[in-house]
């Protein structure tokens, strides 16, 4: 009798449990239905659309550093980071100005100040260049670079004014770095500029407008093996309709090839997400790299993949393990 009655305590807890369950989403989702809602209001098709293509739009030129189009582009940054409501760089400016090869550059940087852990940061990234022209300098020639990564700064964006919304226990860093496509400059310069012991996470972002080989809703992180940063998202992608995996592409060494690299280097957990079907794609670095090739379904998921991966870092629940 006492094992009959023990036997129907479990069964009540379990029907107790699952009830529960039901009642409050997901079972394994760490972000609330508020929260959840509140970023589906935020990042949408024509939020996205807006801003990817005002960034890969002709009147940006391309936007190679040393021009006046990568000029407008850093503007057009900066003005959104206002508008969110980020504080700027050091209290001072938007810009962090650096001069490399003789050239003059600017990284943009919009501060959102934590609550508890507000002297630990995680840093969102994007790298805001491209390559310009390619064969010739008419407008057919202008290499826009559409998933190149005005995808990856379109995110910052959205990631910004939902974090703004909901809240932020650790300070994040908001970085549209420059000079990606010339070896890296700008974030190797950031990188000069820290301490890297107070970086919790490096979140670069880079080409998630294309629907990956793996499907919708699907994502990859360079790098993955090097931190506990993949795995943690991973956990927190659990019970959704979303999925990280590891870099499929490790022949092409990307983990190197991005502007979370010379963060890495410093022992940061700093990784880059993408879509991008590498192996494949035809546009990369291409003057056919336009806004009309992109799925914007994919864009918007790509944002709420890392939304919902990545706020139980912001709020200080999960610490990666630094990059080995």
């Amino acid at each position: 009798m006492k094992l009959i009655i023990t036997m129907k305590n479990i069964k009540r807890k379990l029907w107790v449990s699952l009830a529960a369950l039901v009642l409050t989403g997901s079972v394994f989702a760490q972000v609330s239905k508020k929260d959840q809602k509140i970023l589906n209001k935020i990042v949408t098709v024509p939020y996205v659309t807006e801003r990817v293509s005002t960034l890969a739009s002709d009147e940006m030129e391309g936007r190679k550093i040393g021009t006046e189009g990568v000029e407008k582009a850093a503007n057009y940054i900066e003005k959104n980071f206002k508008k969110i409501g980020l504080k700027p760089f050091e209290n001072k400016s938007y810009r962090q100005k650096f001069v490399t090869n003789d050239i003059p550059m600017e990284n943009v940087i919009g501060i959102l100040e934590g609550k508890s852990k507000k002297d630990e940061y995680v840093i969102y990234s994007a790298h805001y260049d491209h390559i310009g022209y390619s064969g010739g300098t008419e407008k057919e020639h202008i290499a826009n670079g559409a998933d190149d990564n005005a995808s990856g700064v379109t995110a910052l964006f959205a990631l910004a004014k939902y974090f703004k919304k909901v809240g932020n226990e650790r300070t994040i860093i908001f970085i549209a770095f420059s000079g990606e496509e010339s070896g890296l400059l700008g974030s190797k310069h950031y990188a000069t500029t820290i301490d890297p012991a107070k970086i919790v996470a490096g979140i670069n972002i880079e080409m998630i407008g294309k629907v990956f080989n793996e499907g919708e809703k699907n994502a990859f992180l360079t790098g993955f093996d090097r931190s506990s940063l993949g795995t943690l998202i991973q956990e927190n992608l659990e019970g959704t309709d979303y999925k990280l995996i590891p870099d499929p592409y490790t022949k092409f060494k990307l983990f190197y090839r991005s502007d979370n690299a010379p963060l890495a280097k410093l022992g940061v957990p700093a990784h880059t997400f993408s879509s991008d079907a590498i192996d494949k794609d035809k546009h990369y670095h291409q003057v056919t790299d336009e806004v009309e090739t992109l799925n914007m379904e994919n864009l918007v998921d790509m944002i709420k993949l890392i939304a919902l991966g990545t706020q139980d870092i912001v709020n200080g629940k999960d610490t990666p393990s630094r990059v080995k």
